[in-house]
């Protein structure tokens, strides 16, 4: 048996007529910057998601740069975030002038140790990014307080957890501002890049918009310099034949996670993914702990599973961010799961004979 970890190809053929007139229709209207369904997509994701504004831009990452640059952060500045993420969630604070500074994962939930996280804080910092890795949110209200108790800015790295929960509450909607990526592997993913921000704050969401659009609402009328991040037309086209979808997506992934944790349960050498109470964990990955991970790995490759890690090296240990002069010993934790992680199959689409397979393999390997 073949069971990729990703297969957007099942479901671009689970809704290929949706997809195919969206496509088309852009091609034979023309609309390939900016229009109608640019528009339409914003505005459906609002609804669909409960949030007032939503600024769509070329990707996930200039989302996290846009945030901080209209927000006023820059050199001199220092924001904190988690020290197991894509780098985008880092490289972009240094894309300021500012400086990233690192806090250990929580153990149990691998998102930033919210314990850890009021003794980072200095003289200089301005914010804090809160990634909600995997599918899962943060102690949010935890951190939200302690931004509050510090004058700081909250931002919420939600490229991994699209309609994601705490208490009743999505991703993206406790602090200034969230970052959103549509990366064809995401819970919600264009055919291309592609990313926006949501925020409440209406005054907030035009600075990002005008920022994003070379510093302009209107053509030609210029208030400020900016950039080029613009979603195209046929990405947004595409994200709004997806939209109906996605919660009913939403649902399998958790159900397919469920599957995961019925299989795995019991095999001693696996830990398998714990969810926050009171979340709604949304499956973006199915992560795992285990020793002799990469021999699995390597195993489970060889059986025709494929796996993944996110990610292999923690962010502070990446020859990147040499230059900070931290070592391994200061984030403990995000060091020692590094090599313990492992990202299996996760999708929609996945079949209950598929996750079946993906468990006997891991436990004839440890038998």
């Amino acid at each position: 048996m073949k069971v990729p970890f990703v297969d957007l190809k099942a479901q671009y053929l689970s809704i290929k007529g949706e997809i195919d007139v969206a496509i088309r229709s852009v091609i034979e209207e023309t609309a390939f910057i900016g229009g109608k369904y640019v528009d339409s997509f914003e505005r459906d994701f609002g609804n669909l998601y409960g949030v007032d504004h939503v600024v769509s831009c070329a990707n996930g990452t200039d989302s996290l740069y846009i945030i901080m640059k209209m927000l006023g952060i820059g050199s001199g500045d220092e924001v904190i975030t988690v020290a197991n993420s894509w780098i985008s969630s880092s490289e972009t604070i240094s894309q300021t002038g500012a400086t990233p500074v690192f806090v250990d994962i929580d153990p149990n939930f691998y998102s930033i140790d919210e314990l850890l996280l009021e003794g980072a804080i200095t003289s200089r910092t301005r914010a804090v990014i809160a990634v909600h890795l995997h599918g899962q949110m943060c102690e949010i209200e935890l951190i939200k307080g302690i931004c509050d108790k510090h004058g700081l800015y909250l931002i919420e790295d939600c490229a991994q957890s699209h309609f994601s929960e705490f208490k009743g509450k999505r991703a993206g909607l406790f602090g200034i501002a969230g970052s959103f990526s549509f990366y064809p592997g995401k819970n919600l993913g264009a055919y291309g890049d592609a990313g926006c921000i949501i925020s409440n704050n209406s005054s907030f969401a035009d600075k990002c918009r005008m920022f994003s659009r070379h510093g302009a609402l209107k053509k030609h009328q210029h208030q400020i310099e900016g950039i080029n991040s613009r979603l195209d037309g046929i990405q947004a086209a595409i994200l709004s034949a997806k939209l109906p979808h996605i919660l009913n997506w939403t649902s399998m992934r958790i159900y397919n996670a469920s599957l995961y944790n019925k299989y795995l349960s019991d095999i001693p050498q696996v830990l398998i993914p714990r969810c926050r109470p009171d979340s709604v964990h949304t499956y973006h990955l199915y992560v795992i702990r285990v020793k002799k991970r990469d021999e699995l790995m390597e195993f489970l490759t060889k059986s025709g599973i494929e796996t993944s890690i996110h990610y292999p090296t923690a962010l502070p240990n990446l020859p990147a961010y040499k230059y900070l002069g931290k070592n391994p010993d200061d984030y403990p934790v995000a060091s020692s799961m590094q090599s313990e992680i492992l990202s299996l199959p996760m999708y929609p689409e996945l079949t209950e004979d598929q996750i079946q397979y993906v468990a006997r393999t891991i436990q004839e390997f440890y038998a």
